[in-house]
Formats: C-alpha cells, sequence, structure tokens
C-alpha cells in the first residue's frame, strides 16, 4: 500500500449493495478511502446469451479502473462475478476479494448439510462450486443442496424490499429444517436473515467478507 490510509473499490452489479457496504467499511476500515464501481446490467447480461461473454471483459476494465485510481485492494460485492475475481486481478495487478470466501469458509466447517438459498439462478453455480472449492481445501464433505427463491429478486429490483425479506425469511424457515446450515448466496439477502430466528446459522457475506479485507490489510 501507498500510505497508512488504504485506498478500497468496491466493484457491485446492484445500487442496492452501495449503502451496506459503505456502512461496514466504516466499521472495519474507519480510516480507507472507499470508492464505488457498478454496472447494474452484467446480472442481467449474465442470462443473455448475446451478451454474456461481454462481463469478463466489462469486469477486467472496471478493476483495471480502480487500479489506476490507486486502490489497495478490490471487493466484489456479488457472488455472480466471483469467478471473474482471479484473472481481473492478474490481469490489472491489484489484489480482488470475492466477498463469499469467509461466508463460504465458515459454512463448510458448521455442519454437514449446507443449503443454499439464492434470488438469481446465475448466482447458484458460483456459489456452489465456491463451495466445493472451499471444503476441499479445508478437507471436508459436506453434502451442498440449493433453491432458487421465486419472486424475491424481482421484488428487491422494484423496491419492494419487505416483499423480498419476506419471501427469502420463509426459505430460510423451511431450509432450517433440512440443514445444518443456510447460506445466502447475494450480499443483497442479508436484511432478511435479521428477520427470522431459526436453530440453525445463517451465513451472509457482507460482514464475514468485509472483515476479511480489513484482516487482509492488515497484514500487508
Amino acid at each position: 500500500m501507498t500510505s497508512s490510509a488504504p485506498r478500497i473499490a468496491f466493484l457491485h452489479t446492484g445500487a442496492v449493495n452501495i449503502a451496506p457496504f459503505g456502512a461496514l467499511a466504516t466499521e472495519f476500515l474507519p480510516d480507507a478511502t472507499i470508492v464505488n464501481y457498478l454496472d447494474d446490467r452484467i446480472v442481467a447480461d449474465l442470462g443473455d446469451d448475446d451478451r454474456a461473454a461481454s462481463v469478463p471483459a466489462r469486469i477486467d476494465d472496471l478493476v483495471r479502473a480502480a487500479a489506476a485510481g490507486g486502490a489497495d485492494a478490490v471487493m466484489f460485492t456479488c457472488s455472480s462475478i466471483s469467478e471473474l475475481a482471479a484473472p481481473a486481478a492478474a490481469a490489472a495487478g491489484v489484489p480482488v476479494l470475492r466477498v463469499d470466501e469467509a461466508m463460504a469458509d465458515a459454512a463448510v466447517q458448521a455442519g454437514r448439510r449446507v443449503r443454499v438459498l439464492a434470488t438469481l439462478s446465475t448466482t447458484c453455480g458460483p456459489t456452489l462450486r465456491l463451495l466445493e472449492e472451499r471444503a476441499a481445501l479445508a478437507g471436508v464433505e459436506p453434502e451442498f443442496t440449493s433453491e432458487v427463491i421465486e419472486g424475491a429478486f424481482a421484488a428487491v429490483s422494484s423496491g419492494d424490499r419487505a416483499t423480498h425479506d419476506r419471501l427469502v425469511a420463509a426459505a430460510i424457515e423451511r431450509a432450517a429444517t433440512e440443514a445444518d446450515v443456510v447460506v445466502l448466496a447475494q450480499a443483497s439477502m442479508a436484511t432478511a436473515a435479521e428477520t427470522v430466528s431459526v436453530s440453525v446459522p445463517v451465513l451472509t457475506s457482507p460482514r464475514l467478507g468485509v472483515e476479511r479485507l480489513a484482516k487482509s490489510l492488515a497484514r500487508n
């Protein structure tokens, strides 16, 4: 790092995540300068056969912009693009962290039956592959299952947070009866976890991810 006060770039695929990550940065990285980069069409374009191929280059461009602006580290706040972190870091020459990596590490240690909940089908695949990766590194073999919660993403995209949280909360309650740990695949789902009380851990990525980011910067 170039100074004692780090410059951190958050790369978002939805504006809904800017404020929550800003609050977490204030808590865990109070001296940091925060810069937000947003492409709010990435998630939609990942599901579009004509546009999906454009996403890796767009992500690389955003990470290069962050590096050019002096970022000491970049964090992807979207699980749908987490698999692009390593190539983007190599292309830009700046550390790129996945927001969901710390959550995945906690999940694979929390129990044998891991239930993944998502509001987007494009997130399930990357999240399950990340969990498998982190389980292999930890030397454990959990059983993974997943569910895409219909209607929740449309609700939050239209500004109806209450409906989103109600649908996600109901899915958490169902999952808790069949799993040892519940994983919420998207950072935007974290608010719903606060509305339920179940007998198993419900893991979300924002707090764990930013806490790991702060620890990684402290080591440098």
